[in-house]
């Protein structure tokens, strides 16, 4: 495969995943509340009350809502990318192409033929979970395409040597860490793979300088980004890790939601189950790698794969079953770019990969003349093509699962609508599918209002779903404004007119509304009047209660 068809490769994939995007987000309005939140975060980057770059948050990583920053700006014209999360849609319907043009680029750096490079790409590009995360506007879709350009690079590093493919491996799980923070082991993993394969390599007399140098040329990328963002995330909030620590991280979102965490054996038997949903064959494909590649002496190329991606999963297997993060399919997704890599490398290489300069420790592999081989490639590329063929139906099935998939079951209905189905189970996932349609219905409420700036007060634990499907943000008071502690503390003297109120249980003791007046839900706290109540039509969502605020001169300052 030629560059320029990588481009048309890159383009044509995009564009599909573009459009199923667009279905989802436009005509069905069908969102995923971290998709939402990322975009709300750019849109009060820009657009906010008091716009700084701060307001883009220090819970979650940045690089998702820095990347959406421009098209957020095209929003003042095309009102769609933010309050139809639209500009989510593109930035990882992109980054989901680039990853299937980088598991193409592992065939292609092996000069493996068009015909297995083409099956593997495709299983990999239709396989249901790439293609729904492809389309949502969630995080996977770059961290799939970092991880992957990083474990291809560091494949043609064992082979070459080349110190180009360190440099550029470094730079990706960079940025892999500033798309999500497992990213984090998977630079470790990768130090891990260098300084394995290094130290094996080098002489003696030098082995321990060599090897402490390649590990440094491919982890101190993501040991700056860490540093960095962790200094930043200090001096302005006074919290380093504020994933972990703060009342917005997945931790405390655990602990306030109650949601059940298994821990132990369970966690361990839920977590590969999740992997074999996603990967029911790929403990038989990688058995059958191993031992053809011990035979044959090449086993180092299966480290970067093996290594970084099962370095994340751990990850996420030890966060679930201490209870600081969710059982949700989505975290296991990378299995599937393990999968897909360790298909192409179980079937032999036809050429060596591309080198700019090869290392004084290169080593080659061995590529015989393609007769002599035919049998081989055959057979191996058949139980490659194979294996990913059958997790795709495996797969399918699995996402209907509302135990282990608990975010994406109610797809179900969109693929195969039922609207007049009394079914308890449809009627949940047609709850689930209307999330965030009653956020929609209050924000072009307020809208058609016409409020002044600064006229409704909402924390963003729940009320982000309101403010960017608003088409005027600059309304709202949300806590990434300066003067929000002011405001929250006399609401009327500062303009309020409307308090957007959530249940203080659950998430909603959070609220900053709850805690600075812990009856205003149920009463107005005597400073605002019922105007408007709105039971939420989605699922797992709070039901609205939006105050009018009292007059300045007689309102209460509430409980402190």
């Amino acid at each position: 495969m030629t560059r320029r068809q990588a481009v048309l490769l890159f383009a044509a994939v995009w564009l599909g995943y573009l459009l199923i995007g667009v279905y989802l987000a436009v005509i069905v309005e069908f969102h995923f509340g971290d998709a939402l939140s990322r975009v709300q975060s750019a849109q009060s980057v820009l657009f906010s009350r008091t716009p700084h770059l701060s307001a883009i948050g220090f819970v979650f990583s940045p690089l998702t809502t820095i990347v959406q920053l421009p098209l957020t700006a095209l929003s003042v014209w095309w009102p769609a990318l933010t309050t139809s999360g639209l500009s989510a849609v593109i930035m990882s319907s992109g980054f989901m192409a680039g990853s299937v043009v980088q598991i193409s680029g592992i065939s292609r750096d092996r000069g493996l033929g068009r015909g297995v490079t083409t099956l593997i790409t495709l299983c990999y590009t239709i396989n249901p979970m790439i293609v729904l995360y492809a389309a949502n506007g969630m995080s996977e879709a770059p961290y799939l395409f970092f991880l992957a350009w990083a474990i291809r690079r560091l494949i043609r590093w064992v082979d070459t040597d080349d110190v180009h493919e360190l440099i550029v491996a470094g730079i990706a799980l960079a940025l892999a860490y500033l798309t999500r923070y497992d990213g984090g082991a998977a630079t470790l993993a990768a130090a891990a793979v260098v300084g394995t394969v290094t130290f094996r390599r080098s002489e003696r007399e030098r082995r321990w300088s060599r090897t402490a140098l390649d590990m440094v040329l491919v982890a101190a990328p993501g040991a700056l980004a860490f540093v960095v963002w962790a200094i930043a995330g200090w001096l302005i909030t006074g919290d380093a890790f504020a994933q972990f620590t703060s009342e917005y991280g997945n931790a405390a979102i655990v602990a306030a939601t109650g949601a059940a965490t298994a821990s132990g054996a369970a966690a361990m038997v839920f977590s590969f189950t999740e992997l074999l949903i996603l990967a029911p064959l790929l403990p038989v494909l990688l058995v059958t790698v191993i031992v053809i590649r011990t035979m044959r002496r090449r086993l180092l190329p299966l480290l970067p794969p093996l290594l970084l991606i099962g370095a994340v999963l751990a990850f996420q297997i030890i966060g679930y079953a201490r209870g600081s993060t969710f059982g949700f399919l989505r975290f296991s997704l990378t299995v599937v770019v393990l999968s897909a890599t360790i298909a192409l490398l179980a079937v032999p290489a036809r050429r060596s990969p591309p080198v700019r300069r090869p290392g004084p420790r290169a080593a080659l592999p061995p590529v015989r003349p393609h007769p002599s081989t035919r049998r081989r490639y055959a057979v191996s590329a058949v139980i490659a093509v194979v294996v990913l063929a059958v997790g795709l139906p495996v797969t399918a099935v699995g996402m209907t699962s509302k135990r282990f998939a608990p975010q994406e079951y109610a797809i179900r209905s969109i693929v195969d609508p039922q609207p007049d189905s009394v079914d308890p189970r449809r009627l949940d996932e047609q709850r689930v599918i209307r999330s965030f349609s009653t956020e929609r219905a209050i924000a072009q409420f307020l809208d058609r209002l016409d409020l002044p700036d600064g006229s409704v007060l909402c924390d963003t634990v729940f009320g982000f779903a309101v403010v960017v499907q608003s088409t005027r943000p600059r309304q709202f008071v949300i806590p990434s404004d300066a003067d929000f502690t002011r405001v929250i503390n006399e609401p009327a003297a500062h303009g309020v007119q409307y308090l957007l109120t959530v249940p203080p249980s659950g998430r909603g003791e959070t609220d900053a509304l709850n805690r600075r007046y812990p009856t205003v839900y149920n009463d107005g706290a005597r400073i605002g009047v019922l105007a408007l109540e709105a039971p939420n039509d989605g699922a797992d969502l709070p039901d609205w209660r939006i105050y009018r605020t009292l007059p300045a001169t007689t309102s209460a300052t509430g409980s402190p």
